[in-house]
């Protein structure tokens, strides 16, 4: 049997943390298996639906490298076959047509709410006469729930559990204006799609029940069920956006690497003994359900902050040095081929505290300025008189070095503050502001071998002169 999958999201909304996670499980679970990764955008809903969100979900999934196999299949465009299974349960007796008023709907589930149950539809119209049907209604066609018996599931997360066939209603399968259902919809889609394994979120499954009803009624072979916990917050709360529920272009945008989120994601519920950084072969070779638990994981920004950074210093410098380069020039500022090589230069003292694309990009863009620098107030703090009248020294013992290399360039620079009495602090602090223009950056030796000499000789005359 080749194992298919699907990941199925409706597009009234961004791709969020839990959507993702849920894709990459099943996307995980076939290939690891040589299976089949479907996607199917469940538009159905038409007044919610936008092509935005599923551009957005698509978008998404692209960048999380999370590819499907063949072309998405959009569900609007499968009434036609919904509606055609929906007809073929009712010739076989196993649907019926329901005439219920607005009022006498209204009236049953507030009675299930004042008794305390989730079941409200009282099956009136299940053996009654069509010929009974009021004026002016056009009916709802309802599922045949068996009465007797129960209904089970073995699910390969939850576990197996049952319900009394009793406890579930005759639900809707298609409605009045003949548009079918979430519950008959996903069924059919399923089936015709080939899934074998329905790997999906928790709150899926109580619907679980009803759709094996429908499966069970037209003799078609149940796929195997998965129902994942959902994601929680740090504090244990169900996940909103203050706990960092945003769309995936958010995290995109926040400078997050994608094999460090689905790193991230995987961990989310799923383990495989102690190992915390899992790598993209790895993860397809490992992935199981049976490695899923069933309590709600939790989602906590610091611990996907620590695992991106180490993904950082695993990432090649001139990758990196690209997706700086890129951001910049996005944000006005140039970058050339020699900028490029200046970021991927000075790239492993940059990465060593970063812990996002973002942060990389803050603390290497002085690399890819024009000159004059733009002096931040704590540099222009640093470079008073004495400051500037140090850098004019340094500046000629520096265009007179043969050696422009770190260790050099360090050689020198001790050589003039043991010979001038002045601690190295006071001649670094001044040279950091003139070449990069804040009192913060990579070690300045480092910084200045990477600028070269005519750069940082460039750069100190600007704030001399």
């Amino acid at each position: 049997m080749t194992v298919v999958t699907r990941f199925a999201p409706s597009p009234t909304g961004f791709l969020h943390i839990g959507g993702a996670r849920t894709a990459l499980f099943n996307w995980l679970y076939a290939r690891g298996r040589q299976g089949r990764f479907l996607l199917r955008v469940e538009d159905t809903d038409r007044v919610r639906s936008t092509p935005e969100a599923t551009q957005a979900i698509l978008d998404g999934l692209s960048w999380l490298e999370l590819d499907w196999d063949g072309e998405a299949v959009f569900q609007s465009k499968r009434s036609d076959r919904h509606r055609e299974v929906a007809e073929t349960l009712l010739r076989n007796g196993d649907a019926y047509r329901c005439y219920c008023t607005p009022e006498e709907l209204a009236a049953m589930r507030k009675q299930a709410t004042a008794e305390k149950r989730s079941m409200w539809y009282d099956g009136r119209w299940r053996d009654r006469d069509p010929a009974d049907a009021p004026g002016g209604i056009e009916p709802t066609i309802r599922i045949r729930t068996p009465t007797a018996g129960s209904t089970s599931v073995a699910d390969s997360v939850q576990g197996g559990v049952t319900v009394e066939n009793r406890e579930i209603d005759d639900f809707v399968i298609l409605r009045a204006d003949g548009t079918p259902t979430y519950m008959l919809s996903v069924v059919v889609d399923d089936y015709d799609m080939g899934v074998t394994h329905v790997i999906r979120g928790d709150d899926h499954f109580t619907n679980c029940f009803r759709q094996c009803q429908i499966y069970d009624l037209l003799g078609w072979p149940r796929p195997v069920f998965a129902h994942i916990p959902l994601i929680h917050g740090d504090d244990g709360r169900k996940l909103s956006k203050r706990h960092g529920a945003l769309g995936i272009e958010h995290y995109q945008q926040a400078g997050y690497l994608p094999a460090a989120l689905r790193n991230y994601l995987l961990r989310l519920g799923w383990a495989h003994g102690d190992e915390e950084v899992i790598g993209t072969s790895d993860a397809v070779r490992w992935f199981d359900l049976e490695g899923v638990g069933q309590s709600p994981a939790r989602f906590d920004l610091k611990k996907l902050d620590h695992l991106n950074a180490i993904y950082l210093r695993e990432t090649a410098d001139a990758d990196l040095a690209t997706i700086i380069a890129s951001r910049l020039t996005a944000d006005g500022v140039r970058a050339d081929p020699e900028h490029i090589g200046r970021l991927t230069r000075g790239m492993p003292d940059l990465k060593a505290r970063a812990r996002t694309v973002n942060e990389l990009t803050t603390v290497g863009r002085f690399y890819v300025l024009p000159r004059p620098l733009v002096l931040d107030s704590k540099a222009e703090r640093q470079l008073d008189p004495a400051a500037r009248a140090l850098l004019r020294d340094v500046s000629e013992i520096l265009a007179a070095t043969d050696d422009w290399s770190n260790a050099g360039l360090e050689t020198r620079i001790r050589e003039y503050a043991s010979r001038t009495d002045t601690k190295l602090g006071k001649v670094a602090q001044p040279l950091r502001a003139a070449l990069t223009g804040a009192t913060t950056s990579p070690p300045i030796f480092s910084v200045m071998d990477v600028l070269g000499r005519a750069e940082t000789l460039g750069r100190i005359s600007d704030v001399v002169d």
